[in-house]
């Protein structure tokens, strides 16, 4: 389960990839997403919907909100 996988989002009418990768925490599992060389985390929640936990590294640039959006409803129609 912890093998790497390539995600194919499309947002703004073009198609991503961002390598992306399980990780077992406790009884459940959260997907992190490398974009832009970070490692973004995302988990569900109480809804069943993916949310991204962490949203600053290293002072950079956080990606657009609207592509966070779009990966997490890619993850969610993965289920």
């Amino acid at each position: 389960m912890n093998e790497p996988f390539i995600l194919e989002v499309s947002y703004q009418n073009k198609a991503l990839e961002f390598p992306a990768a399980f990780q077992r925490y406790g009884y459940t599992y959260r997907i992190a997403v490398a974009i832009s060389d970070e490692n973004y985390v995302f988990e569900l929640d109480e809804e069943g919907n993916y949310r991204v936990l962490n949203s600053n590294h290293n002072n950079q640039q956080a990606p657009d909100p609207g592509l966070l959006e779009a990966i997490a409803g890619k993850l969610k129609r993965l289920q």
